[in-house]
């Protein structure tokens, strides 16, 4: 259970553990685990939903602004997709002709963090929107 968060997957199978020792009924036992671990469960689905519809309205927001509010996002993914077709494909292919040239452009890890959000976000934003659309 929660194997997603090992910290606080541990804490809460202790806490489960207290229950076997506290309740000799071994069926009610379970029942209360249960109950436990769906009260668990429905609340991080519901900090989950919220935090997407957080995510969601900022980027609709975004989308209504204008011209720069809106194509920001889409510039800056495109800048970092050159630079990274240019290290991977361009660069080394005119390497093979110019080997004195050194064509690769510098790229930071925090580059692709925000390519990974930058993707996240655009996917949750189309899944918005089609969802939207159906309402």
């Amino acid at each position: 259970m929660l194997s997603w968060i090992p910290v606080i997957g541990k804490i809460v199978d202790k806490g489960l553990n207290i229950v076997d020792s506290l309740v000799e009924d071994k069926d009610k036992a379970n029942e209360i685990k249960a109950a436990i671990k769906n009260q668990i469960l429905i609340q991080n689905h519901e900090e989950t939903l919220q935090m997407l519809k957080s995510q969601t309205d900022i980027i609709l927001a975004e989308a209504k602004g204008g011209w720069l509010q809106r194509t920001w996002r889409p510039i800056l993914m495109l800048v970092i997709i050159f630079i990274v077709a240019n290290n991977y494909v361009i660069a080394p292919y005119i390497g093979l002709f110019f080997p004195e040239k050194e064509l690769i452009l510098e790229l930071p890890g925090g580059l692709w963090a925000l390519l990974n959000i930058g993707v996240g976000g655009y996917v949750a934003g189309r899944s918005a929107e089609k969802i939207l659309k159906k309402d």
